[in-house]
C-alpha cells in the first residue's frame, strides 16, 4: 500500500465511527458545512434530525456492553435502510445519532423521515437469544429558518430532541423559538433536583388506607413532596418522571424507602406502610439488599412493609424483575400491583407473580357511580382477585357515591381524599393514638 493510499484510508477511518461504520461527529459537521453552503446558493432547505435511543441504557446496564454494541450495529442498519441516497447518517455519541436531509421538500420530508425512524427503531430486536425493545426520540431543525450556521442548526436540533424526550419520548418535535430558554430552565431544574436530597427539600406525607369491612386504618401510602425554595411545592407527577430521566430516581427511591420504614417503625400502631418503586430501581440487582438494609436499620417488622410496583417495572427483563420480587416475597414483604388496568399486560403479570394486592387505578373509580362500564370492570377485577386470593384496594375515592359503588363491587380496601388526605408524619402519630378512632366513613 503506497503512501497516498494509506493517507486516503486513514482519512476515511478518521471520519467513521469504529463500532457502526457510520459517519462520526466530525464527518457530520463537515458534510453539514458543505450542504449548507450548497443550499445557500440554491435556496433549498436542509434538515438536521437528532435521534436519541430510548431505554438503551437499560440494555447496557442489565445485559452488558457487548450486547449493547450489537444492538447499536442493528440500529445503524435500520438507519441506512430508512434513508435516501444522498442523506447522511452519523453516530455522534453513545446512543445518539444524527441525519442530514437535503434536496427534499421541507418540513414534509423531515416529518416523514422522523416518523419512519421512530417506527423502525422501535420494532423488536432479536439478539443472542434476547428479545430487546427500545425506542427513539427525534428532534428536527431546518435551515435556513432555524439557523444558517452549522453549530446553530445542530444546537437547535438538539433542543428539539430534548423537547421530544420531555414530552414522553417515542415521538419527534421540531425546533421552535423559545426552546433555548425552556431548556435553560430545565437544566436549572435538573441541578436543583440533584441537590434536593442533600438540602433536605424532600418530605414524605402519608395517605391512610382503610379496610372497608371494619372502617379501620390498615396502612398508609408514603408519598413524596418536593419543597423548592423558589418554585414552591413541585408536584410529584412533574419531578418523578424527570428524576427517572436524569438518573437520580434510585437515590430518591432509596431515601423514600429508608425514611418511610424509619418513621413507620415509630408509629403507635403496627399498621402497614406502602412504598412505591420505580421500574429503574430494579436495575443493578441491589434492590433486595436495599430493602433488607432498610428493614434492619429501622427495625420495622417485615410484614408491615408493602412495595407497590407498576406494570412498567415488568415490561423489560421480566424474568429478572420477577426473581427480585420472589426474593422479596420470601422475606415476607408484601407486593402490590399499582395502577392496575392502565397497561397492556396486567392480566398476564398476575399469572406470572402472586401479588398480595391489586391497586385499582383511579381512572376506573372517578365518577364510577355514573358509568356502568366502570362498575362492571370493577366487579370483574374484584371477582378475579378473590379467585387469585389477592386483596383489592381502590384509590382516588373522592365522593360518597363512588364509595358506595366500591363497596357494592366487593373491594377490600380504599384510599382517597374522601377517606383521608395525605398528611405529615406528626399527623399520622396523632391519628394512630389509641384515643383516636377512624370515623371517616
Amino acid at each position: 500500500m503506497d503512501d497516498v493510499t494509506t493517507y486516503v484510508r486513514n482519512a476515511e477511518l478518521a471520519e467513521r465511527d469504529a463500532l457502526t461504520g457510520l459517519a462520526n461527529r466530525k464527518a457530520l459537521r463537515d458534510r453539514l458545512v458543505e450542504r449548507l453552503a450548497s443550499a445557500a446558493r440554491t435556496g433549498d432547505a436542509t434538515a438536521v434530525l437528532y435521534v436519541d435511543l430510548d431505554r438503551f441504557k437499560a440494555v447496557n446496564d442489565t445485559l452488558g456492553h457487548p450486547l449493547g454494541d450489537a444492538l447499536l450495529r442493528k440500529v445503524a442498519e435500520r438507519f441506512k435502510s430508512a434513508l435516501r441516497d444522498g442523506d447522511v447518517v452519523a453516530r455522534i455519541g453513545g446512543d445518539e445519532f444524527a441525519v442530514i436531509q437535503s434536496n427534499a421538500p421541507q418540513p414534509a420530508a423531515a416529518t416523514a423521515l422522523a416518523t419512519r425512524l421512530v417506527d423502525l427503531i422501535s420494532r423488536a430486536y432479536a439478539i443472542d437469544g434476547h428479545m430487546l425493545h427500545i425506542g427513539a426520540s427525534v428532534g428536527v431543525a431546518i435551515a435556513p429558518d432555524d439557523g444558517y450556521e452549522p453549530d446553530v442548526l445542530l444546537k437547535n436540533a438538539d433542543l428539539a430532541l430534548y423537547r421530544a424526550k420531555a414530552e414522553g419520548r417515542g415521538c419527534h418535535r421540531f425546533f421552535e423559538p423559545g426552546m433555548d430558554e425552556r431548556m435553560q430552565a430545565r437544566r436549572s431544574m435538573e441541578i436543583d433536583l440533584r441537590r434536593a436530597l442533600a438540602l433536605k427539600q424532600l418530605e414524605l406525607v402519608y395517605q391512610p388506607q382503610f379496610d372497608l369491612a371494619s372502617s379501620d386504618i390498615i396502612g398508609f401510602e408514603a408519598l413524596i413532596r418536593w419543597h423548592h425554595p423558589t418554585r414552591g411545592l413541585v408536584p410529584p407527577e412533574e419531578f418523578i418522571p424527570f428524576a427517572e430521566e436524569i438518573g437520580v430516581i434510585s437515590a430518591i427511591g432509596e431515601w423514600v424507602l429508608r425514611t418511610a420504614c424509619k418513621q413507620a417503625a415509630a408509629w403507635p400502631k403496627p399498621v402497614a406502610i406502602a412504598v412505591n418503586l420505580s421500574a429503574l430501581q430494579f436495575r443493578g440487582g441491589k434492590l433486595a439488599e436495599t430493602v433488607i438494609s432498610a428493614l434492619a436499620q429501622s427495625q420495622l417488622p417485615v410484614q408491615r412493609l408493602e412495595l407497590e410496583i407498576t406494570e412498567g417495572a415488568l415490561l423489560n427483563n421480566t424474568d429478572d424483575v420477577l426473581n427480585v420480587l420472589n426474593r422479596l416475597r420470601e422475606l415476607g414483604v408484601a407486593v402490590s400491583m399499582d395502577d392496575f388496568g392502565t397497561g397492556y399486560s396486567s392480566l398476564g403479570y398476575l399469572q406470572k407473580f402472586s401479588f398480595n394486592k391489586i391497586k385499582i387505578d383511579q381512572c376506573f373509580i372517578r365518577d364510577i357511580d355514573t358509568h356502568a362500564d366502570r362498575q362492571a370492570i370493577l366487579r370483574a377485577v374484584t371477582s378475579l382477585a378473590v379467585a387469585l386470593r389477592m386483596k383489592t384496594i381502590a384509590e382516588g375515592v373522592e365522593t360518597e357515591a363512588e364509595l358506595a359503588c366500591i363497596r357494592a363491587a366487593g373491594c377490600d380496601e380504599v384510599q382517597g381524599y374522601l377517606t383521608g388526605r395525605p398528611m405529615p408524619g406528626g399527623a399520622v402519630m396523632a391519628l394512630l393514638e389509641p384515643a383516636c378512632s377512624a370515623e371517616n366513613f
